[in-house]
């Protein structure tokens, strides 16, 4: 009992001397706790309170979870709560609980694994403090063995489920910041590696390989791993003994290959590592001069893959220096893509898969991404791991792409999976949200593809199949699908897939029929699903039955006839692109349909019969068929007739209706024509009386229309003026050169006359596009004489005719005698700026030769306008005539309509 006493006590009384001893290094400890109660109190209280929120919140985030477990946002916020709460156990479930359903971010990894490592070292420590407080000091040497063995045991438990947890990250998403962790872990925590035993050397290695195969082709970071593997090699150095010199030296060599391996991969940090390999082989004696400049002491292919990665890595800098430079994550997908279509161009699939597994780290719900990712892995990759892995993590965070879940069984089924892992795949895509039924429809068919295939191939992987399992299927895609794709061609394209199958692995053709039975009960008013159906028994040689569903289906009255919305529905159900319809409009149009389709299976009767039938078969047909063809004939006659009328109807009207128009036309526009328009349409319609009445002299002394609407004009000038308007017609203008003439042109082509005052150019008053004339306003009499001698010069590729304008001078009215023309002049009360002009383009490829001029004046007749007083019925007039008629100066108006004559 006194040795049970001593063991007890002995420990106390090293605690009592060592809170002695903190007695006397803390003499006022004691009253300095004292005079901090309050405060401890307050501190507490307020602890108390957020521990009271924390709870809170911690209760309400797990309602959540319970309610939408597959809430991403309300996991993550949870697994944060529990971790600054310390309730290590929840966290735990909580990590667990939301790796099942989503891939965790290698952050989240990261911070899991270093918890558990920190769990793991803490109960060490504890454990080893509760043997140092309550055992004596001579029995704890005594104990060492059993307590290192204790702890060795309880370490060796931890470290594989901590490895565990560093191999499930590095499988969801590439990062180099975790392999890091990992390798790290591996060289501080394994006792054989730390050892640097055979087994453990071994076992490093393998893992740094698998490393740089997975990260270290990253040009950003793919040096820190590199660098970690050559610093685990040079350690190994130190362990050789130094008589060995054997061992070492292989050592040696194969750390200097490490550094030729990675001086031949593009990374940023390129130059440094030839800074440290120049270091290290001087260290070995292999280099008088280690400087990073110089490359001549280095071997010839140490160089040439440096020079070459180099090169590489400057290709490269500007996709990375945007990559890191991108503002928004638009931005950056953009970048990521224009990177990896220059990784494409190059050709190396191991580092264009680098750059996509980058790209996905990044932004790993991008559908595109993924696609594009698979599909390339498709293409290149023959290792099917690889392939199947990636379409794992793919379906994991994309799940509501149904194409990533099609590709995903095609793969596996490529690989030569089992029927249990194919099942398992196919069952968790069922449970994914897709964006449309078609998509869960390719699901279903690409599985009954997959059992289809097998079942047709050889004997041993057909026993794995059972023709059970493909009509289940079916019947579930029809399940669920049916009420969503009722009269559409993928329910069709289903039931006709199952159909086959029946008959041909399942031998029986009346679960076949069965089969095409339901789908007429669904889609009874598809015309195609009959015809699938009737072509389908004349397939399998069953014209008896292709012949009895040829009289249901001419019989159906499940057709859109049957349909068609009455007039007992509410108008507001009538509307169609965003139109609304008459109800008439519409029970026509489905009328319509209805008929197409009739006609259609008529015709198809007739011609199966007439292939496949007897004569008096076909006459039954033929007798069955006519009335109801004879009916859609005639109404398709009565409505033809319907539609012919209108159409004349409307052919008719226009003209009626356009000389109505003219006549209103004429009475109620007759305030806006101005007087200048007034003189030239009545002349216009005098001259074509004087023709008429030339003409037909027997009917001279019956007033036209024209006649009787110039004497209405007569009393009535704004009503005449406005009718001459109406009447008009645009002249349309084909000079292309001239007439893009600006003001600032014709400036600089009298600028050596001088003298120009103004220029103004005439537009048409519908298109405002110019006409090719101008007038131009000229100080005086000598600047105008000089910029007369221009005349016939040539202007922006063209002669340019000029021609003086008299805008005083005025004709009264008379008719021209042999020719029946009316020449209507006008005085103008308008006073011009001395010297003004008119000018007009010339083309110098006219058909009527150079234009002469005559007399005192400088009028010019255009090149495609006729002398004046001549038409086809009358003689040209003389040249006495032209010369007298050249003589006087032509005003304004007498000049415009010239030009409108040409």
């Amino acid at each position: 009992m006194a040795d049970s006493e001593t063991l007890v006590t002995a420990p106390s009384n090293s605690l009592e001397e060592d809170s002695n001893a903190n007695d006397v290094l803390m003499p006022d400890a004691k009253n300095a706790t004292e005079g901090s109660d309050s405060d401890s109190e307050s501190e507490s209280d307020s602890d108390s309170e957020d521990d009271s929120q924390a709870k809170a919140q911690i209760e309400a985030l797990e309602t959540q979870l319970y309610n939408n477990p597959s809430d991403y946002d309300t996991h993550v916020q949870y697994i944060k709560a529990l971790r600054k709460q310390g309730e290590l156990e929840k966290l735990s479930q909580a990590r667990e609980a939301m790796s099942s359903l989503f891939p965790l971010t290698p952050d989240m990894w990261r911070e899991w694994a270093k918890d558990q490592t920190t769990i793991s070292t803490s109960s060490e420590h504890c454990l080893m403090q509760s043997f140092i407080i309550f055992w004596p000091s001579d029995l704890v040497l005594a104990l060492n063995a059993s307590i290192a063995y204790i702890l060795s045991d309880s370490w060796l438990e931890a470290l594989p489920q901590i490895e565990k947890l560093y191999e499930r990250g590095v499988s969801d998403y590439m990062s180099v910041d975790l392999w890091c962790d990992y390798l790290n872990f591996v060289q501080e925590h394994d006792p054989s590696v730390k050892e640097c035993s055979a087994v453990g050397i071994s076992k490093a290695r393998n893992l740094f390989e698998r490393a740089l195969t997975a990260a270290g082709l990253h040009v950003d970071g793919g040096h820190h791993i590199w660098e970690l593997y050559r610093e685990f090699e040079q350690a190994i150095i130190f362990t050789i003994d130094e008589t060995d010199s054997a061992a070492k030296e292989k050592q040696i060599q194969r750390v200097r290959n490490l550094f030729h391996r990675q001086l031949s991969i593009p990374h940023t940090d390129l130059k440094s590592t030839l800074a440290a390999y120049q270091a290290w082989e001087a260290d070995q004696g292999r280099l008088s001069n280690a400087n990073d400049e110089e490359l001549d002491d280095l071997p010839s292919h140490v160089v040439s893959v440096y020079q070459k990665a180099l090169e590489m890595l400057n290709d490269r800098a500007h996709q990375e220096e945007k990559i890191s430079k991108s503002n928004t994550d638009s931005e950056k997908l953009q970048d990521f893509m224009a990177y990896l279509k220059f990784e494409h161009s190059s050709g190396d699939p191991a580092r264009i898969q680098i750059l996509y597994e980058r790209a996905i780290a990044v932004f790993p719900v991008s559908a595109d991404l993924w696609l594009d990712y698979t599909q390339y892995l498709d293409k290149t990759f023959k290792t099917a791991r690889i392939v199947r892995d990636s379409y794992y993590r793919a379906t994991r965070n994309c799940p509501w792409v149904g194409e990533l879940w099609v590709r995903y069984l095609l793969a596996l089924e490529r690989s030569h999976a089992s029927e249990e892992e194919l099942s398992t795949v196919f069952e968790r895509s069922l449970l994914c949200t897709f964006s449309g039924y078609d998509e869960y429809l390719n699901v279903f068919l690409t599985r009954v593809d997959g059992l289809r295939r097998r079942m047709s191939s050889s004997t041993a992987v057909k026993a794995e199949v059972d023709y059970a399992i493909i009509r289940d299927i079916f019947q579930r895609a029809s399940d669920y699908l049916s009420p969503h794709l009722k009269n559409t061609e993928s329910l069709l394209r289903l039931h006709s897939y199952w159909a086959r199958l029946e008959l041909k692995y399942g031998k029986d053709l009346t679960v076949a029929r069965g089969v095409w039975e339901s789908l007429l009960k669904i889609c009874g008013s598809m015309v195609e699903a009959w015809q699938a159906y009737i072509a389908w028994e004349i397939e399998t040689g069953n014209t008896k039955e292709g012949r009895s569903l040829y009289k249901r289906c001419y019989n159906n009255g499940d057709f859109p006839s049957s349909t068609m919305p009455h007039k007992s529905q509410p108008s507001h159900e009538l509307i169609v692109s965003n139109t609304s319809l008459d109800l008439t409009d519409l029970t026509l149009y489905w009328f319509r349909v209805f008929l197409i389709i009739i006609q259609d299976i008529c015709h198809s009767w007739l011609l199966f019969e007439r292939e496949y039938g007897s004569l008096e078969e076909f006459d039954i047909a033929v007798q069955k068929v006519s009335p109801r063809l004879q009916e859609l004939q005639l109404f398709r006659l009565q409505q033809e007739s319907k539609n012919v009328i209108p159409a004349a109807n409307e052919r008719e009207n226009p003209s009626k209706k356009s000389a109505r128009e003219k006549r209103k036309l004429t009475s109620h526009s007759v305030e806006e024509q101005p007087p200048a328009k007034h003189h030239k349409s009545v002349a216009q319609d005098s001259s074509k009386k004087i023709q008429n009445d030339k003409g037909q002299p027997g009917k001279s002394a019956e007033p036209s229309e024209a006649a009787e609407l110039k004497n209405k004009n007569a009393d009535h000038p704004k009503n005449q003026e406005i009718q001459d308007k109406s009447s008009k017609k645009s002249i349309q203008f084909n000079d292309q050169c001239t007439a893009f003439a600006t003001v600032d042109d014709l400036h600089n082509f009298f600028a050596d006359a001088g003298g120009v005052v103004a220029v103004r150019l005439l537009k048409d008053k519908f298109t405002r596009k110019s006409r090719g004339l101008a007038y131009v306003d000229f100080s005086d009499d000598a600047h105008l004489a000089a910029a007369l001698q221009k005349n016939k010069k040539i202007f922006m590729g063209k002669k340019l005719s000029i021609l003086k304008s008299d805008p005083k001078q005025g004709r009264k009215k008379e008719v021209a005698g042999r020719s029946g023309r009316a020449e209507h002049g006008r005085t103008d009360t308008r006073e011009t700026p001395k010297g003004k002009m008119d000018i007009q383009p010339q083309s110098p490829t006219s058909g009527h030769g150079d234009v002469q001029l005559k007399g005192r004046n400088t009028f010019a007749v255009p090149r495609n306008v006729k002398p004046l007083g001549w038409s086809s019925r009358s003689t040209p007039p003389s040249d006495t005539a032209s010369e007298q008629e050249a003589d006087n100066p032509k005003s304004n108006d007498e000049f415009r309509k010239m030009l409108m004559k040409s």
